[in-house]
């Protein structure tokens, strides 16, 4: 019986047909990493650099960006590679390190999720408790927490499941490698294992699910009992947001892996991935910097500050080579 060493590489699923069509998706990647890049870097660098942003709030969001810059990092790369030249191939180590950091940001991403709804539970409901709660060891512990979690669920899931033989083709019918594509080439009733963690791992994600949804019908009941209109306003702009990323997350990775049989289809298998895996780091900085005017008032202060020292950078330079010419 060969097994998983047998394998040397993994064909991916194209994402078009024909060559005009591969072009079209790699500058449609690339405008979505782009983006995905350029927000998450500006509110990273935003918060870093902002000391009046240095709440539990924006650390957290700090972190959230951080594990969408993994996420978009592990998978589109390799996308726009194979469609530029025109190939499918990635090696079986290159696999397993795509599973392994992509398993490892989406978990601290929802793990992270999670945490931030907490942040959002006690600052409206209890915030005479808030400093207490979630003082900056408080903080820094639940980060760490959420990162730690997420790389033993990949350790775990990335070592059983390419510890399993493999033997029944190595054509995956995903953009990227993805954990139940490759269980489908499993030659022995190993894959089992694999499937219980996944069965583990899904009712960990549905027990977050729960708590964000407890969580959430606790805030809205206090915050209908807030007399004016001012703080309702204040509530909502920093709840919203939370809530409309974890809905488009857990929304687009349900309707990926709990279809239907009968509307299953390679192009929309392939369209729901892109939704779940590409779309949302790209959408997360837009959404977040919606509402909240700090968070816009410190990137566009970042982006003024960083055009007026080049631009005062190159106003010297052309002057210094003025007085050299005469």
């Amino acid at each position: 019986m060969s097994n998983s060493s047998s394998i040397r590489h993994f064909l991916l699923l194209a994402l078009a047909d024909t060559r005009q069509l591969q072009l079209l998706y790699f500058c449609l990647l690339l405008g979505i990493s782009l983006a995905a890049l350029l927000g998450n870097g500006l509110i990273v660098s935003a918060v870093a650099c902002g000391h009046h942003l240095h709440t539990p709030m924006f650390f957290f969001l700090l972190n959230l960006a951080l594990s969408d810059l993994g996420s978009i990092c592990t998978t589109v790369p390799k996308a726009m590679h194979n469609s530029l030249w025109d190939t499918s191939t990635i090696s079986y180590s290159g696999c397993a390190a795509q599973v392994f950091f992509f398993v490892f940001f989406i978990s601290a991403e929802f793990s992270l999720l999670t945490i931030m709804c907490y942040d959002r539970y006690v600052s409206i409901c209890k915030p005479l408790h808030y400093r207490t709660l979630l003082g900056s060891r408080a903080c820094a512990h639940m980060a760490a927490a959420a990162w730690a979690s997420g790389l033993l669920n990949a350790l775990m899931h990335t070592a059983n499941t390419f510890s399993l033989p493999l033997c029944q083709g190595n054509a995956l019918g995903q953009f990227f490698c993805e954990i139940p594509q490759i269980l489908k080439f499993s030659c022995s009733k190993s894959y089992l294992r694999e499937l219980g963690l996944i069965a583990f791992s899904v009712c960990l994600v549905f027990g977050c699910f729960v708590f964000i949804v407890f969580s959430y019908v606790q805030i809205f009941r206090a915050v209908l009992r807030i007399p004016s209109k001012q703080g309702w306003y204040k509530a909502f702009s920093t709840c919203l947001p939370h809530l409309a990323v974890v809905s488009l997350f857990v929304s687009t990775s349900a309707f990926a892996y709990l279809k239907p049989p009968s509307i299953s289809s390679p192009s929309l298998y392939l369209a729901l991935s892109v939704l779940y895996s590409v779309v949302p780091p790209a959408l997360n900085p837009l959404i977040y910097s919606l509402r909240n005017q700090e968070l816009n008032a410190a990137v566009w202060t970042l982006m003024t500050g960083w055009f007026q020292k080049h631009l005062t950078v190159g106003q010297f330079l052309q002057i210094t080579c003025n007085k050299t010419h005469f």
